[in-house]
């Protein structure tokens, strides 16, 4: 299945269940846009990588459930970024060219997540299972795409572009705030194999470790919520 399949699937999914929301609508739900700043990594044995900045946007529903619990749906849209350690094999010395190198991902997510209030409406723990679907990884700029991928003789950065399209993620975070205007923090993990879609590349089955190619991804949301 095509990215822009999974995407049109993803985003069908997302309103049909706000508007049914909306449909069964409770005293007490909102339906709101939110604007997030994420820190993203990926934890692999394979690949030196550093923790890069980036940014989402998304539109969620809200609304009381059952006594002090609550649900929230929503689908956000991400551009995330990351630092993959390559060096440039045109440097006489093999080493001076040595850098993280920035990759960036885009990504879109749909969610349930269930509420727990701590101060009914005010303050609130949550917990999430996500479906992400990714684009490709691609670096930042095309003056790396033959820079070699550190630990590798011939893995080049274009390489590794072909991560996994669909991955599955667990999620737990805060939310502080009052209605309309609320500010939370969250913690996403990814389940499954991020990197499993290298593993089905030709061109680096010279250099596919044993096992293959695995990692998870590991990202931090500050995040801003605008309910209406």
């Amino acid at each position: 299945m095509s990215l822009k399949t999974l995407l049109f699937v993803t985003l069908f999914f997302s309103t049909t269940v706000i508007v049914h929301s909306q449909r069964s609508r409770k005293e007490y739900s909102f339906v709101g846009i939110n604007a997030s700043f994420t820190l993203f990594d990926i934890n692999t044995d394979h690949f030196k990588t550093e923790q890069g900045t980036g940014f989402g946007a998304g539109f969620v529903t809200r609304g009381d459930w059952y006594n002090s619990f609550a649900m929230e749906y929503g689908v956000s849209f991400f551009q995330h970024k990351v630092g993959i350690l390559g060096r440039d094999l045109s440097d006489p010395l093999n080493n001076v060219g040595e850098q993280y190198i920035d990759f960036t991902v885009p990504n879109v997510q749909v969610k349930l997540q269930l509420i727990y209030y701590l101060i009914r409406h005010r303050l609130s723990l949550e917990i999430a299972p996500i479906l992400s679907v990714n684009g490709k990884l691609k670096p930042k700029s095309e003056s790396y795409n033959d820079y070699i991928i550190d630990g590798y003789d011939a893995v080049k950065v274009t390489d590794i572009s072909n991560v996994s399209t669909v991955n599955f993620l667990t999620a737990a975070g805060i939310t502080a705030g009052i209605d309309n205007f609320r500010a939370n923090v969250q913690y996403q993990y990814g389940v499954t194999n991020f990197f499993n879609g290298l593993n089905d590349e030709e061109s680096l089955t010279a250099e596919k470790p044993e096992g293959g190619f695995k990692g998870h991804t590991s990202t931090i949301l500050l995040g801003l919520y605008i309910f209406f």
